[in-house]
């Protein structure tokens, strides 16, 4: 299945069912008209979602054209992101001389979930001197996870798989991180594609707990990069039973990848602007590529194995806020 958020003027919009092909839709508001709503009482509502899915598959629905579209999950009760992808880490270290984090845990921080932001909207930054920096990423949102769930078991309460674009505000980061108290004023308001996808739809895209998709990344039209989220050293299911180590998890939680980076960057590109900082940092002892400016776009798009978008496009400008 795949579900959306229409606008409505409301905080948590209106929730849709949208065909496999992401051309047509049907309103689901009579089996549960939130998708927040429908995360909370899924087992309830599921087979009803399923029913209307099915409806839409076999031709069914109105043409999804010029509506507005949220995030799917305009707001959410918790959003917590990982730092799934080792090789990013690696060359964050190797560019800026900085020793590795000593942990055999994932890696986590909890941001602010009570906006995310419609994938075509403009983003507003106060300033450029900030260091403008997207970070694509894909993301699970869960079902309610009692305290002490194991992996295992968390693969279960799975419920959506989304696409992010976690933005980043770089030159406030360091200090925010050396404060050891977490990011703040670094991590403004992410951006969401706009469909969530059941773990089921997306067939070999979703194995071992992993996006098994490339995230192609266009920043002002330009191919910026397309690494793969199949690398994951740590899968989905183990950050949710990581998360929920010590407290549960309310339905509607969200919890992200961290960014998408394979060792092939060469080949594959990056998925934000501060690896390939530190890859020329690295190669050249100093960084050639500058942050975002004004007036930029940014674009994200996973595709299936037919070429066909699975989650939507996240395509916004940076304005001045």
């Amino acid at each position: 299945m795949k579900l959306a958020t229409l606008a409505n003027g409301r905080p948590d919009g209106r929730l849709v069912l949208v065909s496999p092909d992401g051309e047509r839709y049907a309103g689901a508001e009579g089996i549960a008209p939130t998708l927040q709503d429908a995360l909370e009482r899924w087992d309830e509502v599921e087979p009803a979602l399923r029913a209307l899915a099915a409806e839409l598959a076999a031709g069914g629905g109105t043409p999804l054209a010029g509506e507005a579209l949220e995030a799917p999950l305009p707001r959410a009760w918790q959003w917590l992101d990982g730092s799934a992808f080792p090789n990013h880490g690696v060359l964050m270290q190797m560019a800026y001389n900085s020793p590795p984090i000593e942990t055999d845990l994932p890696l986590m921080y909890q941001g602010m979930s009570h906006c995310f932001l419609a994938p075509t909207a403009d983003v507003p930054v106060p300033d450029e001197a900030h260091g403008i920096d997207f970070e694509g990423e894909f993301g699970v949102i869960t079902a309610a996870v009692p305290m002490g769930t194991s992996a295992e078991e968390a693969a279960g309460l799975i419920r959506l798989v989304v696409q992010i674009n976690d933005w980043s505000l770089r030159t406030l980061a360091g200090p925010e991180m050396r404060t050891g108290f977490g990011w703040v004023q670094a991590k403004p308001a992410c951006s969401v594609a706009p469909f969530a996808v059941t773990p089921d739809a997306l067939g070999e895209g979703w194995s071992r707990g992993r996006v098994c998709l490339p995230l192609e990344v266009q920043w002002n039209e330009a191919p910026f990069g397309r690494a793969r989220g199949d690398v994951m050293a740590v899968s989905f299911p183990e950050l949710v039973a990581h998360a929920a180590r010590t407290r549960a998890l309310p339905a509607g939680t969200i919890i992200g990848s961290g960014t998408v980076a394979n060792v092939e960057y060469r080949d594959v590109g990056s998925t934000c602007i501060a690896e390939r900082r530190a890859i020329e940092m690295i190669e050249h002892g100093a960084p050639v590529t500058g942050f975002m400016r004004f007036g930029d776009r940014v674009r994200m798009e996973a595709r299936g194995a037919d070429g066909a978008t699975v989650f939507g496009a996240i395509d916004q400008q940076v304005v001045k806020g």
